[in-house]
């Protein structure tokens, strides 16, 4: 994939699949350590031990419609190129834990991308399910929440086009600020 933020998309549609009611993206740059962490969380059905053990390979997958399970193989590779690290937490019935990083200005790093338009496109496929996103570089942060919106917006639905849209100038806005 040529960008991080598809990983990211690919991982957090196995959280909704695998029934989690809330997904949390972490990403944190710290310029001075050259180390760019992403750490996505979900509370799911999780996954057994052996299971865990397999979901590197990209010829194991649990799904029916094809015969391999390219996304999380596919970050593992792309945070080893990349002088990092990559690990699989998870426990049925409690959830899973993907944390990989990146040495930041690894030559072979895949740009961030359009993490605006991947949480748009988060959004718009939720179900039953909050979502929570925190983005820091440096010493600057800023956190977005599903849970948050709806309440100030006082809407359950965040998937009218109207508001996926401020959604999307909101996240562009902050990151850019984090960077300035």
């Amino acid at each position: 994939m040529k960008e991080l933020s598809l990983h990211i998309l690919d991982i957090v549609q196995n959280s909704i699949k695998a029934g989690a009611s809330l997904i949390e993206v972490s990403i944190m740059e710290i310029s001075s350590d050259n180390i760019l962490n992403i750490i996505i969380k979900d509370n799911g059905c999780g996954m057994d031990e052996e299971t865990v053990k397999n979901v590197v390979n990209p010829f194991f997958t649990t799904r029916t419609t094809r015969k391999v399970g390219l996304g999380i193989p596919l970050l593992q590779e792309a945070a080893m190129r990349c002088n990092g690290t990559f690990e699989i937490e998870s426990q049925v019935g409690v959830g899973t834990k993907i944390s990989c990083s990146f040495e930041r200005n690894n030559i072979d790093r895949a740009p961030l991308g359009d993490m605006s338009g991947t949480i748009m496109t988060i959004i718009n496929s939720l179900e039953n399910c909050e979502f929570n996103y925190v983005h820091s570089f440096d010493a600057k942060s800023f956190e977005f929440s599903t849970i948050k919106i709806k309440e100030a917006l006082e809407e359950d639905n965040l998937g009218s086009p109207e508001i996926l849209l401020w959604i999307k100038e909101f996240i562009d806005e902050s990151t850019n600020e984090l960077y300035n």
